[in-house]
């Protein structure tokens, strides 16, 4: 005969993103680098809420979180599929 335990089982950690465990920073030469996109479009984009708005670092520093980035290319992608102008 098996002993029913009274020892919660231990937790597992819930990952949020499975492409990004663990989200990173870009800087603006990899975001440009990335998208395909130019500095003066992206800030365009940017001031008309159409891609992912930068993070202060501090001081005059920005950068992108990666997955923000990746979901704006897997949008614009999935428009391009789905026949949206």
């Amino acid at each position: 005969m098996h002993a029913a335990s009274s020892v919660p089982p231990p937790a597992i950690p819930v990952i949020r993103d499975a492409v990004y465990p663990r989200d990173r920073f870009m800087r603006l030469p990899e975001v440009i680098s990335t998208c395909g996109l130019s500095r003066s479009t992206i800030y365009d984009l940017i001031s008309r809420r159409q891609f992912p708005s930068q993070i202060s670092l501090g001081g005059k520093n920005v950068a992108w979180l990666a997955s923000e980035i990746d979901g704006w290319m897997q949008a614009r992608i999935a428009q391009r599929a789905g026949g949206a102008a």
